[in-house]
């Protein structure tokens, strides 16, 4: 059972993607790191995580995990300033809405979603967009429900690309993200999840699996 309200989201009967954001579609790591050095801070890649990484500029000392998390809301909230797309995914997406419909699962506290919106709308990707810190599964459930159409998730996170596995069934699961130094700390998928190298690799994993489903679904029963 989830809390969010996804009851203003209207599915056609086409295949559905599901898109993470962060990392995904937009660029976080590298624009995160550049406010924090106009602030002052600086974030070193030691594991796979922001508190406990990121540094005072003046004297080498991490800060405190409460004040991690108010530099994140407040990159959030200024997320217009900084956040650029990553590279081709714009295009991509756009040509693979023409046989998909496509949405937006951003893992953020809702009150950031009008800032994002307007930053996606202004790129030009219009598709939907759910905010929410709740697991992914479920959620992805309640859109897809009992469809046998075919649904495709992309995410940078290990557990997100988890939680929907364990809910959804026959769901392409495509593990993307970009390489950067953070990432290289990023906890393992799955042996059963997809690795895409890019938007271009996860474009052709995601047509390959349409085209599958549409013949097996037309194929005569034996």
């Amino acid at each position: 059972m989830i809390e969010l309200d996804i009851s203003h989201i209207r599915l056609g009967e086409r295949p559905l993607i599901v898109c993470d954001v962060d990392d995904v579609v937009l660029q976080f790591i590298g624009p995160f790191q550049l406010f924090l050095q106009s602030q002052g801070h600086e974030f070193l890649p030691r594991s796979f995580r922001l508190h406990g990484n990121i540094v005072s500029k003046a004297d080498g000392v991490a800060i405190e995990d409460q004040q991690v998390s108010r530099l994140i809301e407040e990159f959030f909230e200024a997320q217009e300033l900084w956040q650029t797309p990553l590279d081709r995914v714009v295009e991509t997406l756009g040509r693979l809405s023409e046989e998909a419909d496509v949405l937006f699962l951003t893992a953020m506290q809702p009150r950031f979603q009008e800032q994002r919106r307007r930053l996606l709308d202004r790129m030009g990707l219009l598709f939907p967009l759910l905010a929410t810190e709740q697991p992914k599964g479920p959620i992805v459930h309640a859109l897809h429900a009992s469809r046998s159409l075919p649904v495709v998730f992309i995410d940078d996170m290990a557990r997100n690309l988890h939680s929907v596995r364990d809910h959804v069934a026959d769901c392409l699961l495509i593990h993307l993200m970009p390489n950067s130094p953070v990432h290289r700390f990023a906890p393992a998928a799955a042996d059963d999840i997809t690795r895409a190298a890019d938007w271009a690799h996860a474009a052709e994993l995601i047509e390959t699996h349409f085209l599958s489903n549409t013949v097996s679904r037309a194929a005569p029963a034996a």
